[in-house]
């Protein structure tokens, strides 16, 4: 055997995956296409923000390294919805690009167990296991393009945009997974013919000009707030408040700007019918924009820096796949960047995806052992939600591994538990984001509050030190002090001694005190289903009083508890019952 675990990909799920297997003792390696591309923010040069903030904190409370890679290249740091209740706040950071990769290859080449290797996937090697589980198959390894043959134990595909990725500006197409990176041809294809479920989405990117092409007297100036670290354990070498802060910048497309959309609208590839795969609702193009929306006289634009080192700025809220001198046009009517010069122009891209329900709460596949994905592989979109499912797929490689049985979040310990139940019981048949809307918990998601919810799933699972974890539960001990104290109707100010952040979280938690006391009763009852336990080879189709719909979805999701059956879309309540009876016959009740 070569390898204990091959990842492939090197973007935010393939390092989260691979740091987490090596840093459990498996040997692993790194599949990638080009490692100079390793931990690229292929998009907006930012971590965090609605939702997504609190799933980096909690990456980082179970032994990640998102968190920590933020904070080492932070350039504005912001709490998004400080005008709104703690449960859907979160915090957002600029990061400085270039440093971002940097430090990212930095962090994996310097990982024990870990090797990187330049090359790209095109097949997978299977065995068969003489069983019906996961439909007699096993994962061998990989053969990548230059024809090397790679043994391993456990695979994780985290290919993102690449896998059969095509990329779209105007009439112009090329197969590309991100703008001057060639896509990765070949496994998309096999896995289709394996009988893998495959489909095709798209996403798209704005055009980033040159910083000095802004008349920045006609824009709004956005500054961030007094830095602070993104993970709850920093090193004292790592110190935020050393970076310099850049402000971000505020403009808006105007009337001019949507009749040179609508002009041309023809030339669009979206609405000219080349691109198939399906688009995020939730982050339309511009043109989409124009077009869904014809009410709207405006639309913000956000100008965002992309690092220290560069000139190149981001124009966050016009990705386009529209063609560069329509693109030219429509940024130059916008007040502020009427002489923009354009360094890399938006884009469209269309790739392919497995569908998540296909994959065990695990992010294990139904078909094949061993073999996991994670990101937008999944159908997913953004770089923390990949994050989170690279981490969690990292981890159960590990426990496949060893015999023990998978680290499953639920929903309401976190967001991470919300994206993944989403996913794999939902499906998606667009890119998936996670909103705090998705949480039924919120108000016990807070992202100050993650490090208590999951730092002892990261010590159990092996990714927290010794060192970190005496200090998580000398924290601990604070909190129940102040909890205590405040609880005997103690000022905040009479608590000088303990650190304000944790006065303020313990303030919080008495504040929604009740509220929370709710929340923890019905997720006590969603936990009593989810501790009814379905076989994942159930046969359906024999259990006679199910109908046809509910056998389809069964089939499909093949949930592992009642609560997972539960949350399947269309199934009744009858069915539901039925089934918890058949579970307690399978136990002897």
């Amino acid at each position: 055997m070569d390898y204990d675990c091959i990842v492939i990909g090197g973007g935010h799920a393939g390092i989260e995956a691979s740091l987490a297997v090596s840093r459990l003792g498996f040997s692993t390696l790194l599949v990638t296409q080009n490692p100079d591309r390793i931990g690229l923010l292929s998009c907006n040069p930012a971590i965090g923000g609605l939702s997504k903030g609190n799933l980096v904190r909690e990456i980082d409370a179970l032994g990640g390294e998102m968190a920590r890679l933020a904070d080492l290249t932070m350039i504005q740091y912001r709490v998004l919805n400080r005008s709104r209740g703690s449960a859907v706040q979160s915090p957002r950071s600029q990061a400085d690009k270039h440093e971002y990769q940097r430090c990212a290859r930095a962090v994996l080449e310097k990982q024990k167990n870990l090797a990187i290797f330049m090359d790209t996937v095109t097949d997978i090697i299977v065995e068969k296991t003489g069983t019906a589980e996961f439909a007699g198959a096993k994962i061998a390894g990989v053969i990548t393009r230059r024809g090397h043959s790679i043994s391993a134990k456990t695979v994780i595909l985290a290919a993102g945009t690449f896998l059969e990725g095509k990329i779209f500006i105007g009439e112009y197409e090329s197969r590309e997974g991100r703008l001057g990176e060639e896509a990765a041809l070949g496994l998309g294809e096999r896995l289709a013919a394996l009988g893998f479920p495959v489909g095709r989405l798209k996403t798209g990117t704005p055009a980033r000009i040159a910083g000095d092409s802004v008349d920045y007297s006609q824009v709004e100036r956005q500054d961030g707030e007094e830095m602070a670290s993104f993970t709850f354990d920093p090193d004292a070498d790592d110190a935020v408040s050393r970076r310099p802060s850049l402000p971000c910048w505020i403009t808006y497309t105007n009337e001019k700007t949507h009749e040179i959309i609508r002009t041309s609208i023809h030339r669009s590839p979206l609405y000219g019918g080349k691109i198939k795969g399906a688009g995020a609702r939730y982050c339309p193009s511009i043109e989409d924009k124009v077009v869904r929306f014809p009410e709207r006289d405006r639309h913000h634009v956000f100008i965002e820096p992309e690092g220290l080192s560069t000139n190149e700025m981001y124009l966050n809220g016009i990705p386009t796949s529209m063609p560069e001198d329509v693109q030219r046009d429509f940024i130059r009517s916008i007040a502020g960047l009427e002489n923009a010069r354009i360094v890399r122009p938006g884009y469209a891209v269309e790739y392919d995806y497995l569908d998540p329900q296909g994959l065990f709460p695990s992010l294990e596949s139904k078909m094949m052992s061993g073999f996991f994905v994670a990101g937008q592989t999944n159908g997913s979109s953004g770089y923390e939600e990949a994050a989170a499912q690279g981490l969690m797929a990292g981890l159960n490689a590990v426990m496949k591994m060893q015999g023990r049985p998978p680290v499953i979040i639920g929903r309401a310990e976190a967001y991470i538990g919300v994206l993944i139940d989403d996913l794999t019981t939902l499906g998606t048949k667009e890119p998936y984001r996670m909103f705090t809307s998705r949480a039924e918990h919120r108000l016990m998601l807070r992202h100050d509050s993650a490090d208590s919810r999951l730092t002892p799933i990261g010590r159990q699972s092996g990714l927290i030190s010794d060192a970190r974890w005496e200090r998580f539960l000398e924290k601990s001990r604070k909190i129940d002090e102040i909890t205590a104290l405040l609880s005997q109707r103690k000022q905040p100010q009479d608590l000088s001694g303990y650190p304000p952040d944790l006065i303020e979280r313990v303030m919080l938690d008495l504040k929604y005190a009740g509220y929370i006391e709710k929340e923890k009763r019905f997720a006590a009852k969603s936990a009593k289903l989810d501790a009814i336990k379905l076989a994942p080879d159930m046969d359906y189709d024999a259990v006679v009083s199910l109908s046809v719909e509910a056998k389809e979805k069964l089939k499909t999701v093949r949930p592992l508890t009642i609560g997972q059956a539960a949350r399947i879309p269309g199934l009744r309540q009858g069915d539901i019952a039925l089934l918890m009876v058949l579970a307690r016959k399978k136990r002897g009740d």
